[in-house]
């Protein structure tokens, strides 16, 4: 039978965008997303989306609040805390809950934390229906199958259900472009005929926008292994190139130059070798650890200690910046302002989620500087500032934040720069380049086919289609297109927190900084440490007299 309902369990990075876009592709499907949270799905269901992610609101508008006019189409996105309503009736279920390290226990610091999963496999076998088809969605350990197959069989002993291993690959940032041009669609699945037929069932409904060769239908373990493989090898590049960043800081060499000249060796490829502070994100650092801890319960201590190194040499990496921002302050903070423009992971998320920028300021608050004041253009002000006291407390009992504290956070690049003795760019944000580009933050349609990875230099860009030709080459009228006119967008009730929230922000976080602004409110030597390769170095110490620390050169 044709699927017709599909529920994502899971509301966040990867449920809601995911099924966002496969709403957005079959419309002649239901997509229900649930989520315990009544504050998350509130917030899919407004205007404020819990998710900062380009191109998002474009994709879940259409299929969440339909379209009027000639090309109308009804809503077919729907959000719930109805988790066991939806399960009942739904073909196929996704599980795409967060899969944490443990922090407690066996395997604490590299384990995987499978609570939230287990939680949510019972309540699936509780509540679905006979031969629904359950789709592993978060990354999960290998053989996780099993589990979910022992505990289907506990709950509904006799009843059928087929389980299938479906990863993503999308990286925060690029998450809409990436579900809309995936480079490939990862089936596991058992080798039965029920099993074959559930991963044909599920390859149809990708099938309406992604080519079938692009459909890889493999056996469930090698796809759950193929996931952390996959995030571990990107990491592994992300250490390695900052390895030699070490060699060219103390040799002369350049490490774009040495970047671009590897890069173009068509063995290698260019992407992942940007040199910078390291990896961040909820994803890197926890499927390597967990990749270690299957080879350590495997007795294979050289391979576990192989990729715990890939973590070692990020932890390095950064200590290795802040001791450089130290020692080109003369060896002390005291006394000195500091300015840190990024505390998000990555550019174009407000994740901040393992952030590197986290343990910068956690290193330069040991150096005891009269302030450190942190921008970001997307991260909130309170949530950076409530992240920032829970980091801390678990290790100083002194307070971190202003008034007794140093730290503070600013809603505006210019107030967080005025009296800096140094500004640290720590996220590779489009608003803090120098020279600026031409547009920072194009509309949906707007978006050009030049692609920064969040990993490439200016120098390493590579070709995808935009967003309005990936839409609009399967047929799916565009926001822009007069016959098709969106439905009005649910109103928020009078005192909603997040518009407050939103008309708090002091400055558009599309708008580009004015470095030329910053030269003039900073103090005494006017540092630059760029981490993240955003600026011209010799551009700008020529044009506006700034000492420019990169790293690599």
């Amino acid at each position: 039978p044709p699927v017709q309902e599909i529920v994502f369990v899971g509301a966040g990075y990867v449920g809601g965008p995911t099924a966002a876009v496969i709403a957005d592709r079959c419309p002649h499907i239901n997509v229900t997303v649930v989520d315990k949270s009544e504050v998350r799905i509130r917030q899919w269901r407004s205007k404020h989306l819990p998710i900062h992610e380009p191109g998002l609101r474009d994709i879940v508008r259409p299929a969440r609040d339909g379209t009027i006019g000639a090309s109308a189409r009804s809503p077919n996105l729907f959000f719930s805390t109805n988790c066991e309503g939806h399960i009942a009736v739904a073909d196929i279920i996704y599980l795409a809950v967060n899969t944490p390290t443990k922090v407690n226990g066996i395997g604490a610091g590299k384990a995987t934390d499978m609570s939230m999963f287990e939680s949510a496999a019972r309540s699936v076998s509780m509540a679905a229906k006979p031969g629904a088809i359950i789709v592993e969605k978060s990354t999960v350990p290998c053989r996780t199958a099993a589990m979910v197959r022992g505990i289907l069989a506990f709950h509904r002993p006799g009843v059928s259900f087929e389980i299938l291993s479906n990863p993503e690959f999308l990286a925060e940032g690029t998450a809409i472009k990436d579900l809309l041009s995936p480079s490939r669609v990862l089936i596991g699945s058992s080798n039965t005929i029920s099993g074959l037929s559930a991963a044909k069932q599920l390859a149809d409904v990708y099938a309406h926008w992604v080519p079938r060769d692009s459909i890889l239908t493999i056996d469930v373990w090698s796809s759950e292994l193929a996931k952390l493989v996959a995030n571990a090898m990107l990491a592994q590049r992300v250490s390695s190139i900052n390895t030699i960043s070490a060699i060219c800081e103390k040799t002369g060499a350049n490490i774009d130059n040495v970047a671009k000249a590897i890069g173009l060796d068509a063995r290698l490829g260019s992407q992942f070798l940007r040199a910078g502070l390291g990896f961040g994100g909820s994803c890197f650092k926890k499927d390597i650890l967990s990749l270690s801890y299957l080879a350590d319960t495997l007795q294979l201590p050289e391979v576990s200690q192989y990729w715990q190194s890939v973590i070692e040499i990020n932890q390095w990496q950064c200590r290795r910046y802040v001791e450089s921002v130290v020692g080109k302050l003369n060896g002390s903070l005291h006394g000195k302002k500091v300015a840190v423009l990024g505390y998000a992971f990555k550019k174009d998320t407000a994740d901040t989620r393992e952030s590197q920028a986290a343990e910068v300021v956690r290193m330069l608050a040991e150096e005891y500087p009269s302030e450190i004041v942190i921008y970001d253009p997307q991260c909130n002000k309170a949530h950076v500032e409530a992240e920032l006291s829970g980091l801390f407390s678990a290790s100083t009992s002194a307070p971190i934040l202003q008034p007794e504290g140093p730290v503070s956070v600013c809603e505006n690049p210019y107030d967080a720069c005025a009296g800096a003795t140094a500004v640290l760019v720590l996220t590779e944000w489009d608003q803090f380049r120098y020279p600026a580009i031409a547009q920072v933050r194009p509309k949906l349609h707007e978006i050009p086919g030049r692609y920064d990875s969040g990993y490439q230099s200016d120098s390493m860009h590579h070709e995808l289609p935009t967003l309005e030709s990936l839409r609009s080459k399967h047929g799916v009228a565009m926001l822009c297109d007069p016959n098709a006119q969106l439905a009005p967008e649910p109103d928020c009730l009078a005192g909603c927190r997040d518009c407050v929230i939103e008309g708090n922000v002091g400055r558009s976080a599309d708008e580009a900084v004015d470095w030329s602004k910053i030269a003039q409110v900073m103090h005494g030597e006017q540092y630059v440490f760029d981490a993240r390769g955003v600026v011209d170095q010799e551009k700008m110490r020529r044009e506006l007299g700034f000492r420019v620390e990169s790293i690599g050169k």
